[in-house]
């Protein structure tokens, strides 16, 4: 663990399988081979341990990114940026609602972030990747074994202008699934002096080489908008809860996606990608992901950091239509 965050998290002792439990404000977290049991004033929550990990390493990863990131229909984190992090259980699932039972709290980044991380380090196995498709990896579950896997340290690519260097098999081997992958390079001439500020990079041959999944790093930035491929295999660890629109272009392979209402989890839609569609997501729905093969996916952002503000006043579209004018 991090020592300068180290402060932030309230530890408590290891249990008879040897993983300890965190305490953070009115929550705490403990595993046992299969679980993650989420204590909270209202009672407890039970989760796979496994599917817990995979959120857990894909919000801290991407900061709590843009508006809710659900582990599942139940808990999860609303990001409020500078006003904090709201932790909730129930709060945006339509039983829970009506059953008063739903919970939340919010509470400062740091501290959340702090003690994710120091969970990641106590919890996962040593031949657990979370970042990795099922096929590629070992299990969760079982008594603690050592760890963590190396994997939870890898910091997401967020670059200010544009990837420049490509991948290589030395650091980057092509993933299985795209073995005998075929494109051709393109060809850019730059003078000499704008050579450091231009660069070509195949993008296919680049997400070919990615060694995670379901993790969309920002690979080109031109102001607000954001370029954020991602390679995805399986099911998106987590459900996506927009705070403004997002687009996606398939590059290749195949995507299924549930479309559900954001404030509720009401299914809206079933919506099934084949490579060259494009689809855009209002800013009031949430979605999750599943492909049968490993696939690639453009996430364009918006990363205007004013947009969920302007939307909650009705300053700016919450649709693709309307921001087309077309509704």
């Amino acid at each position: 663990m991090v020592t300068e965050t180290q402060h932030l998290v309230e530890a408590l002792k290891a249990n008879e399988l040897g993983y300890r439990s965190f305490r953070l404000g009115g929550y705490t977290f403990e595993r046992n081979a299969y679980f993650t049991v989420i204590h909270y004033p209202g009672g407890e929550y039970h989760m796979p341990v496994g599917e817990f990990l995979r959120a857990v390493q894909r919000d801290i990863g991407w900061n709590f990114f843009y508006g809710m990131v659900k582990f599942d229909q139940v808990f999860g984190t609303f990001n409020h940026y500078d006003n904090g992090v709201d932790m909730f259980l129930g709060k945006y699932n339509d039983a829970w609602q009506k059953s008063g039972k739903a919970y939340s709290e919010m509470l400062p980044n740091e501290k959340i972030s702090a003690t994710f991380k120091a969970i990641l380090e106590d919890w996962v196995p040593p031949d657990f990747n979370p970042w990795a498709a099922p096929r590629e990896t070992g299990s969760p579950f079982g008594r603690k074994r050592g760890g963590p896997h190396p994997a939870i340290f890898r910091k997401r690519i967020v670059t200010k202008t544009m990837i420049k260097e490509p991948r290589t098999d030395a650091t980057h081997p092509v993933n299985e699934a795209f073995k005998g992958l075929q494109g051709k390079d393109g060809e850019m001439k730059i003078k000499p002096e704008y050579k450091e500020r231009f660069g070509l990079l195949n993008l296919y041959d680049y997400l070919a080489r990615n060694d995670v999944t379901w993790n969309p790093e920002i690979v080109s930035a031109v102001e607000y908008s954001l370029f954020c491929p991602t390679t995805e295999e399986y099911i998106l660890p987590i459900t996506h809860g927009n705070d403004r629109v997002e687009w996606f272009l398939l590059l290749n392979g195949q995507i299924s996606m549930e479309i559900r209402d954001r404030d509720t989890g009401v299914l809206r839609a079933y919506m099934h990608m084949k490579p060259g569609d494009c689809c855009a997501m209002p800013a009031d729905i949430s979605h999750n992901l599943w492909a049968p093969e490993r696939s690639m996916l453009l996430v364009w952002e918006n990363g205007n950091p004013e947009l969920p503000e302007l939307i909650r006043l009705g300053k700016t579209p919450t649709t693709p239509l309307q921001e087309f004018g077309l509704s």
